[in-house]
């Protein structure tokens, strides 16, 4: 059953598709914005709409135009795009004149575009409102999963008004070349309606090709009512035509051809009928642009190269039956969308003011822009292309900056991302012990990297894996829908604690009625029973891989060798001190996985380990002053925005904000380094300790570190092979797996309430003996109990400095350049006090009020530059990176609503 809370948020949620008053001014705009190849945008956005063409995410120029004509003046008006570059004017028996344009608005889903259009003389002119719908549906991933987008047009006036919108053959090819074909047919739904549909295609589809980054195979409909007239034909005649008559032909152009031979639209024409005394003085039409192909992607799934086709042939058997639902469902998109538009809006004006309002609602279709929906609904996947960057296909790093949206708005999307780079690896076909950097060099051939030669991050994907995975187990694992990591999680039904799907524990389990009468809603994601058998059975699938991924981090988390990380533009660097705490953190996570999945033995020691890192990490890490985090360890005078610190407070390893750190950091700064009884002063020991690194070529701390877990590893082994004896001789000394039984050691330090008596030592061994009496384990994945693993002086003292690197639009990365990453600026942001928050949105959105960039939002910018580019010919825009924009609003429902409790007392 639904819950009265949902019923209530749908339908006093917006009931028609009107955007906020947006503040922010971005100079590109998301029109028809669904997934890789159907991505299209409007540039010079400041600037009225018939200043350009739309832009297909590269900046590709596409063809679509709309016009609007006032038959009792025999004047046009041009609206979007440029059509007044093929209609003469005056000389062809009409008037080319401009509307006046009212602006621009947007929300998550939407985006409008007003318009004045001047009447006859004895009339007040009339309202014409453009509205691009491409829905977030985080209670539907059928109509998610469905490739097409909404545009209607909304008329208010008293006098008749004819409007007029095209596509050309660019939608469909990346190079305009390229022959295509195309017909248009009437699509009836029942006896007493129909749609007319232009389907367009190339002549010779080239399935899993690109060109210029644009399918090379698939069909585009574009849809419109059975009232509307329509015509094909070259760009010129067909918008003259239009010009000249107020009206279309009903003709079809059937020379088939190239692109930009005699260039082909596909255009409909709506005539609103408002002048009569009898008739209302507001109507509106509805057209649809759908992208479709029969197979997205090819994967190396476990049992091969497999043909995947899109996940929305679970529920429609054609793309006809497809088209038709998608149109006559757009009272229930605007519905479910809008209830989740209105919520961001106020979460994020809560969280961060109207600025924080605007650059969430500006990225949220861009993040759904680089993803397709795929498999079926017992088995569902998404895949994810790299946008912009290099194609690269569900790279890792990309997926995790993106995974703060998907965590707020809908986690079982973020299981369906992960679940490829699962299978993939747990079937062997990746050699490498570390997390794989991507499924494919580029989309859509996710053909994996047997010869393990993709790009070398091997700490960066592993942690993120990690990361990303406790993330999602726990959204499943709260009590009530209150303490919920998105508020969509618990709505709808199936709370039932069976699984019914014999293969992932994520099937979409539709509704086929509610009390809204709304068809295709998810079953509730976790909670109770249900979800904790969920998280279960899903870590169990996998549980080896994680495994896996952990000992490598155990091996080189903590002393990073040359490597890359995420930030691959600014090269390879050693001793990576965010690169270090990600893998930290991501031990961290593995204990608490340990800890779901029942392994208490296992989780000690990964918790052990973890904690223990972190204490050294920060001995490392932070500067001789104290006062910030180095870029690496031994780069003196160097400084990092530690962004690492959002993953543990996310995770809910930061809920205690009075630790007693902050006060011990504030007495040991009362005697400098200079005032130490040995006589040498605090920088002649720092001379003394740089010179010793130099020439071992590392720290020299990195080498008792690397000692000390060899004694560990070492007394592990003597461990397991005691017990490996002991069970030759005695059966019951299986009651415990054997190979859990190296991990039954003493914890490396000790509670605060347990006091050191509790074990014995001897002074010839380097390390703790078995404790005398059994112990409980430190509390795991308990919320109110659990210890920080990061000192809260560490929060306090990078959220204080911060604000002596600030520039112009935001925060460096680090002090290698004055460049940003958007991402990791927003994650920063997540875990800083509110008054440096309120700064780093602020300054965003002066970026993105000032910015000159003609792409979608860029998240690489230059902090004392507007223009976007930051070198080597550059342009990061349009990716879904921009995910961790929303990274504030997942840490404030993180951990039941404690994560931002441990974050007090920053200000």
């Amino acid at each position: 059953m639904w819950s009265i809370i949902t019923l209530l948020g749908l339908l006093t949620g917006l009931i028609a598709t009107t955007a906020h008053a947006s503040v922010l001014t971005p100079n590109v705009l998301p029109l028809v914005v669904r997934n890789p190849y159907l991505s299209f945008w409007l540039k010079n956005g400041r600037d009225v709409p018939w200043s350009s063409w739309p832009i297909f995410w590269t900046g590709q120029p596409v063809g679509m135009s709309l016009l609007a004509s006032v038959p009792d003046s025999n004047t046009v008006y041009p609206l979007l795009g440029r059509p007044q570059d093929f209609l003469n004017g005056d000389g062809d028996g009409y008037k080319l004149a401009f509307p006046l344009y009212k602006g621009a608005q947007f929300d998550a889903s939407t985006t409008n575009f007003t318009y004045q259009i001047p009447g006859p003389a004895d009339k007040e002119p009339a309202e014409l409102k453009i509205t691009f719908f491409s829905p977030i549906t985080p209670t539907s991933s059928l109509r998610q999963s469905i490739p097409a987008s909404y545009v209607s047009i909304a008329v208010e006036g008293e006098f008749d008004i004819d409007v007029y919108m095209d596509l050309n053959g660019d939608w469909v090819s990346g190079d305009n070349n390229n022959a295509i074909k195309w017909f248009i047919q009437s699509v009836e739904f029942d006896e007493t309606g129909a749609l007319w549909s232009w389907q367009v295609q190339r002549d010779q589809p080239q399935s899993f090709s690109e060109i210029r980054d644009r399918a090379e195979w698939g069909t585009l409909h574009f849809s419109g009512p059975a009232d509307v007239n329509y015509q094909s034909g070259a760009a010129g005649d067909v918008r003259s035509d239009f010009a000249k008559n107020s009206k279309l032909l009903n003709r079809h152009d059937d020379r088939f051809r190239n692109i930009n031979d005699a260039e082909p639209v596909f255009a409909f024409h709506k005539s609103f009928k408002l002048g009569s005394a009898t008739q209302s003085h507001s109507d509106s039409v509805l057209f649809t642009i759908a992208h479709t192909q029969d197979e997205i992607v090819q994967f190396a799934s476990a049992r091969g190269l497999t043909m995947m086709r899109p996940m929305w042939h679970s529920w429609f058997f054609s793309e006809y039956s497809l088209i038709m639902f998608h149109y006559l469902d757009h009272h229930n998109a605007i519905k479910l969308a809008s209830n989740y538009s209105a919520q961001l809006e106020h979460d994020a004006y809560k969280s961060g003011g109207q600025d924080y309002v605007d650059i969430v609602a500006l990225s949220a279709r861009q993040v759904i822009g680089g993803t397709s929906f795929s498999g079926t609904a017992e088995s569902p996947l998404i895949f994810l292309k790299e946008i912009a960057s290099n194609g690269n296909t569900q790279t890792v790093d990309v997926i995790f900056p993106a995974f703060p949206f998907f965590q707020y708005t809908n986690p079982r999307w973020l299981a369906y991302l992960l679940e490829p780079l699962l299978e993939h690896q747990l079937s062997g076909q990746y050699p490498n012990r570390y997390c794989m950097h991507d499924l494919g060099q580029h989309f859509p051939n996710l053909t994996g990297h047997a010869d393990g030669n993709d790009e070398y991050m091997p700490l960066e994907e592993s942690g993120d894996m990690l990361i990303m995975g406790l993330s999602l187990v726990n959204s499943l694992r709260y009590d009530v829908a209150e303490k919920a990591t998105s508020i969509w999680s618990s709505l709808g039904g199936g709370q039932s604690s069976t699984i019914k799907s014999k293969g992932t524990p994520f099937p979409i389990e539709v509704s086929r009625s509610t009390a809204d009468n709304i068809f295709g809603l998810d079953d509730a994601w976790g909670g109770g029973e249900r979800g904790e058998e969920q998280a279960k059975k899903w870590l169990e699938r996998s549980y080896k891989i994680w495994e896996q991924w952990t000992e490598f981090l155990i091996d080189e988390s903590l002393e990073p060798r040359n490597q890359l990380s995420t930030d691959d533009f600014a090269g390879w660097l050693p001793l990576h001190s965010n690169l270090a705490l990600k893998g930290i953190v991501g031990i961290r996570a593995m204990s608490e996985l340990a800890s779901v999945s029942g392994r208490n033995s296992e989780a000690k020691y990964y918790r052990n380990i973890s904690d223990t890192y972190a204490s050294k990490w920060h001995e490392y890490a932070m500067a001789r002053d104290g006062k910030h985090v180095k870029l690496a360890y031994n780069w003196y005078g160097s400084w990092t925005t530690l962004y690492s610190l959002f993953a543990d407070s996310q995770l809910c390893f930061h809920l205690d904000s009075n630790d007693g750190t902050l006060e011990k950091s504030a007495n040991s700064k009362e005697t400098t380094s200079d005032d130490k009884p040995d006589g040498k002063t605090g920088e002649e020991k720092e001379s003394l300790r740089a010179k010793k690194a130099r020439k071992n070529n590392s720290p020299s701390y990195w080498r008792s570190a690397a000692a000390w877990r060899d004694q560990q590893r070492a007394a592990a082994q003597a461990q397991k092979q005691a017990a490996e004896e002991k069970a030759k001789s005695s059966p019951s000394s299986q009651e415990v797996p054997t190979h859990l039984r190296p991990y039954d050691q003493a914890p490396l330090s000790y509670d605060d309430e347990q006091d050191s008596s509790d074990y014995e030592h001897d002074s010839t061994q380097t390390t703790p003996t078995q404790p005398r009496r059994s112990r409980q384990p430190r509390p795991l994945n308990n919320h109110t109990a659990s210890a920080n693993l990061l000192p809260h002086s560490l929060y306090h003292a990078q959220t204080h400095f911060y604000p002596l690197a600030l520039q112009r639009y935001g925060l460096p990365l680090d002090s290698r350049a004055l460049l940003a990453k958007t991402d990791w600026l927003m994650q920063v942001a997540a875990v800083s006090s509110p008054s440096l928050r309120k700064e780093l949105n602020h300054r965003l959105a002066y970026w993105v009020n000032n910015t000159v960039t003609d792409m979608p939002f860029v998240d690489i910018i230059m902090t004392e530059d507007p223009s976007g580019n930051f070198g080597r010919g550059i342009h990061w825009g349009g990716r879904p990176v921009v995910g961790s924009h929303f990274s504030r609003l997942l840490v404030e429902r993180s951990c039941g609503g404690l994560a931002v409790k441990g974050l007090e007392g920053l200000e």
